[in-house]
């Protein structure tokens, strides 16, 4: 295997040039070519298409490894390495012209990620990182904030597209945590919500409902850049809980209690 420094280059090629793609066929793009995968959560030709062409280029990189990923056009077997990939990861953006979506691709092996990129398309702006070697923005080393008071930070969220089951809670959250904070923004993309708190746009970032191929590369960013990651009650297995908080580990103790509070009452 080569070097992951090394691998991370081909990666981010692979991501530029897929891309590429992905922006040129929005241009393109009709009704014809949406599918619902729920009442709205969408899927395109292209999201298909997309994930063909990361699977096929991987393939070259790493040939032992296995894929996960969203859109399940390879056989999704468990290996040593594991790529993880979100071919469009804002689909709904994509469709309505929306110009915020992104690719994710992590790598993990034996379950611990090695290295992740987040490549959000229409800025072209290119965020990566292996492990033990900091984060980066297209070519430049990324921190996250050093913000450590509510009332200077944007925060950043999601709507889940299906579990509507915890909107009270969510609500709940909004309430207290709007009055607190700078501001709260929706961008439509958690790869890139959390590939924005890694380079100290957003002071932190929740959402649940999520999959693992929403938040692998980006969670592992954020790590990468100095933030933490956690569940809304601060546990680190935010994989199984579903609900993540990236933070830039100076406003974990503020935010964390709220979230915490809002969804599971204490």
């Amino acid at each position: 295997m080569m070097p992951l420094e090394e691998m991370c280059r081909f990666v981010i090629e692979v991501a530029i040039k897929t891309g590429h793609y992905i922006r040129e066929r929005q241009k393109l793009l009709t009704e014809s070519d949406i599918e619902h995968k729920g009442e709205t959560d969408l899927v395109t030709a292209v999201d298909k298409k997309a994930e063909e062409i990361l699977v096929q280029s991987l393939s070259i990189i790493l040939p032992e490894a296995g894929f996960f990923t969203e859109e399940k056009t390879v056989s999704q077997e468990e290996k040593e390495y594991m790529w993880v990939i979100d071919p469009i990861d804002g689909t709904t953006n994509f469709v309505h012209g929306i110009p915020l979506y992104s690719i994710s691709i992590a790598l993990k092996k034996n379950n611990e990620t090695i290295l992740g990129l987040v490549y959000e398309i229409n800025r072209e702006e290119c965020f990566y990182a292996v492990k033990n070697n900091g984060a980066f923005m297209n070519g430049t080393p990324i921190y996250v904030s050093r913000n450590t008071a509510l009332k200077n930070c944007a925060l950043a969220t999601g709507f889940p597209p299906t579990k509507f089951d915890l909107l009270e809670q969510y609500l709940q959250s909004m309430r207290v945590l709007l009055p607190e904070c700078r501001t709260i923004r929706r961008m439509g993309s958690a790869a890139v919500d959390l590939a924005y708190v890694a380079c100290g746009r957003f002071d932190g970032f929740f959402e649940y409902g999520l999959n693992e191929w929403d938040i692998a590369a980006g969670a592992f960013i954020v790590q990468q850049a100095g933030g933490n990651i956690s569940d809304f009650q601060g546990n680190g297995d935010y994989l199984k809980s579903r609900e993540i908080v990236a933070c830039n580990g100076k406003i974990d103790q503020l935010l964390i209690p709220i979230l915490k509070s809002s969804f599971h009452g204490h």
